[in-house]
């Protein structure tokens, strides 16, 4: 089970900012499709409101890859 957690925090740590990177990506292609600042405003507010989630995500694999969830 410990190594199941490892691998899943190696997982968790490489999901975290793949997911940041494709949603800026989407943003960014969203902005440029439909410029104005009601989109604007709505893509900060998303990416504002994920980045703190993504954050968490990694820190959570960094600690199950680190074994501080050891049961």
């Amino acid at each position: 089970m410990n190594l199941i957690k490892k691998l899943l925090g190696v997982v968790w740590m490489i999901l975290a900012p793949a997911l940041l990177f494709f949603l800026i990506q989407l943003g960014l292609h969203q902005i440029s499709i439909k410029p104005g600042i009601d989109t604007t405003i709505q893509w900060t507010i998303f990416i504002g409101i994920f980045l703190p989630i993504a954050v968490g995500l990694f820190i959570f694999g960094y600690y199950a890859l680190k074994d501080e969830y050891k049961s």
